[in-house]
């Protein structure tokens, strides 16, 4: 890959972040989520001030990938809630013309080594059981650990298998 370069996200990275998450969603989840539940997805979860909130008060760290200077993709991860020896990621996405570039791969290697330099004995995912990623994430020495459904609100679900890789 040509001149890669990650990089600490910060609250003037937010439009970077939802234009990466804009660009990427309608592409990987189009087929598997309805229209509805993408729209109130991204607007839930890409919402400007909960990226904010995230990155101000360290609940998700994120990083963001350029190439050539330009922003590519990013990644968000942090303590598992209930487990500070277990680490989350909680986003990982590269832009659809960019993806099986190998851009994801080094922020999924940056995020496992900076997790462990936290203290970190665990990284956990949650990934859509029927998104192409699963298979990523197993070359990658993840495993499922559980099938689960998540109620997100106004009768949507997310149809998840729980990944983990110890580190």
């Amino acid at each position: 890959m040509k001149s890669l370069q990650l990089v600490k996200a910060e609250i003037k990275d937010v439009s970077i972040i939802r234009h990466i998450a804009m660009a990427t969603w309608p592409v990987t989840y189009g087929s598997i989520l309805s229209s509805g539940q993408l729209e109130y997805m991204l607007s839930t979860i890409y919402n400007a001030n909960v990226i904010e909130k995230q990155i101000t008060t360290g609940e998700q760290q994120y990083l963001l990938a350029y190439q050539n200077e330009l922003p590519i993709a990013f990644a968000a991860f942090g303590e598992a809630k209930k487990n500070p020896l277990t680490y989350k990621l909680h986003k990982i996405y590269v832009l659809p013309t960019i993806q099986k570039s190998g851009a994801g791969k080094a922020l999924l290697e940056e995020v496992e080594k900076l997790s462990k330099k936290a203290g970190a004995e665990q990284l956990i995912l949650n990934v859509n059981r029927h998104n192409n990623a699963k298979d990523f994430y197993q070359r990658m020495d993840f495993s499922i650990i559980e099938t689960v459904d998540i109620n997100i609100g106004k009768n949507f679900y997310m149809n998840d298998y729980v990944m983990g890789k110890r580190l």
